[in-house]
């Protein structure tokens, strides 16, 4: 679009917004009527360690909220001479699971638990056992019976309990619904009702009255939508959370809130059947969309949905680049001492491409990049750990390839399954996400570690504000009937250009000699967790 047309978009309301609280940042991304984003905007945040407890506050969740949409609009007024005053729609979305209650006056009743918890063990082996269903120890529901088993005060005063984006979606729009992908990470979906398991929520129940409580799990839980319907409309205190200046005007309508996995999915093009993507950031997670249901219950695997409702199987691992990223900024620290100054970008892409000259299996090298507890191999906290042996070749390009085989090594384990004894189709994986960053490097290696190609379009740096914008856009813009998976690969994805990248031999092999050596280190990281 030339300029003059994406200014009258932004002043027609041919835009659509979306606005993703991830792990380390908060963005806000403006698209047009092409679905291309016109601005943008950032804040960076970090999870706080607070009583033993990961947490975010919902305070700096606000201040980079405005932060992140402010940056935006000035973007806006700077490049098309014009101001936002009225987007065409707009959506939300968030790290999913967690734990967000509030009583009936609306305030929140215990300090926001994030998916990085490992301390739901009891709650999370109980529900499996009793609903038939893997519930992972980060989803909403075993959380809540966490705090139900552990007789916190509380439990007796909840009245809602939510996710980050369906908790800002409420403040925004004063609805309490989401999503289905998100929903499904808060309790298990019926797929042929597209909403809370019924015979589920009854189990559920039978167990809260067990316990002294008399509300029933439905009755806290957010309303379930599904993509491209309507979920309210912004109202003006929801306009001034925004925008504070009060330029934002009110009545613009919203569209499901929803997770970082269904963002990620949408960003991918990956909602229909035999498709999947892996998001590769703080945390590492795959999605596949299933044809099929699995064979049985595995605790590896959690079965989710996509927004518009598919079952689709996830493999999600607590790390992914904390510790690489840390031993990239002291390396970085150790070629600024010796004088060398390299920006972010050109330090990443200097440290992974090393990694390509690595040996295949690392030289002996192990690294562990646990930073929390890991439920796919049964950690219950994390220390980050390298480890060799005195004859491992300890080289830079070996290091390098140690960490970034780390990254993924949690993710094979989990995928295994789904390839092996589930036997899932899957063509090849989208990636996206900060590790693909360095064109070609987490790429190939990631196709060797999982033994499947693996995608990168020229869009994944767009992440999954944009996929959040992307479902605002379908929410108001779908023709009647129209799929979600038919308006992404025909209206957005049929002329983005891709990379795939086969599995390399040598690295299949290196990597499964690695995997064998990170396997063995576990007992070693669990020594480090129990002694450290």
């Amino acid at each position: 679009m030339e300029q003059e047309a994406m200014a009258r978009a932004v002043l027609s309301g041919g835009t659509a917004l979306g606005i993703e609280l991830g792990s380390t940042r908060i963005k806000a991304v403006l698209i047009g009527p092409d679905h291309a984003p016109l601005a943008s905007g950032a804040y960076s945040w970090e999870s706080r360690l607070e009583n033993g407890l990961w947490t975010y506050h919902l305070d700096d969740m606000w201040q980079g909220i405005q932060a992140a949409y402010a940056q935006m609009a000035a973007q806006i007024r700077a490049r098309y001479g014009v101001t936002l005053r009225r987007p065409g729609a707009l959506g939300v979305s968030a790290m999913m699971h967690g734990y967000l209650p509030f009583d009936r006056q609306g305030r929140q009743l215990t300090a926001f638990r994030t998916w990085r918890n490992t301390k739901t063990a009891q709650a999370a082996e109980e529900l499996t056992g009793c609903l038939g269903f893997n519930i992972p120890q980060r989803w909403s529901a075993a959380h809540l019976y966490q705090a139900v088993l552990d007789s916190e005060p509380h439990v007796a005063h909840l009245d809602f309990l939510t996710t980050l984006a369906g908790y800002v979606h409420w403040q925004l729009t004063g609805e309490k619904v989401l999503g289905v992908g998100d929903a499904s990470g808060m309790f298990p979906i019926d797929p042929d009702a597209v909403d809370y398991d019924q015979d589920m929520l009854d189990r559920f129940d039978g167990l809260l009255q067990a316990h002294g409580h008399s509300f029933t799990l439905r009755q806290v839980l957010p309303r379930v939508l599904l993509a491209g319907t309507a979920a309210g409309t912004l109202t003006a205190a929801g306009a001034r959370l925004l925008d504070p200046t009060g330029t934002l005007e009110p009545g613009v309508p919203c569209c499901p809130p929803e997770g970082d996995a269904g963002t990620g999915m949408v960003a991918t093009n990956s909602v229909a059947p035999r498709t999947g993507n892996v998001s590769a950031g703080t945390s590492l997670f795959a999605m596949v969309v299933l044809e099929r249901p699995l064979t049985r219950v595995y605790p590896e695997i959690d079965l989710v949905a996509t927004p518009s409702g598919a079952p689709a199987a996830m493999v999600h691992c607590n790390t992914c680049t904390s510790d690489l990223d840390a031993w990239v900024r002291l390396l970085g620290e150790t070629a600024a001492a010796a004088g060398a100054r390299l920006d972010t970008t050109g330090l990443y892409t200097l440290l992974y491409r090393k990694a390509l000259e690595g040996d295949p299996d690392c030289g002996g090298l192990t690294a562990c990049n646990y930073y929390s507890g890991e439920p796919v191999t049964g950690l219950t906290g994390g220390r980050p750990l390298l480890v060799r042996r005195p004859d491992s070749r300890l080289t830079l390009a070996n290091l390098m390839r140690a960490h970034l085989w780390a990254a993924m090594a949690t993710l094979k384990l989990g995928m295994d399954i789904l390839t092996g004894p589930e036997q899932v189709a899957l063509d090849r994986l989208n990636g996206h996400g900060g590790l693909f960053k360095v064109e070609g490097v987490a790429q190939r290696l990631m196709a060797g570690a999982l033994d499947v190609p693996v995608a990168v379009m020229e869009t994944a740096g767009e992440g999954g504000p944009w996929g959040m914008a992307l479902l605002a856009a379908y929410a108001v813009n779908r023709a009647p009937g129209e799929t979600l998976a038919d308006y992404l690969s025909q209206r957005v994805f049929s002329n983005v250009r891709e990379r795939c990248m086969m599995p390399v031999p040598e690295d299949r092999a290196g990597f499964a000699v690695f995997l064998d050596r990170y396997c063995a280190a576990l007992a070693v990281e669990r020594a480090a967790v129990n002694a450290l």
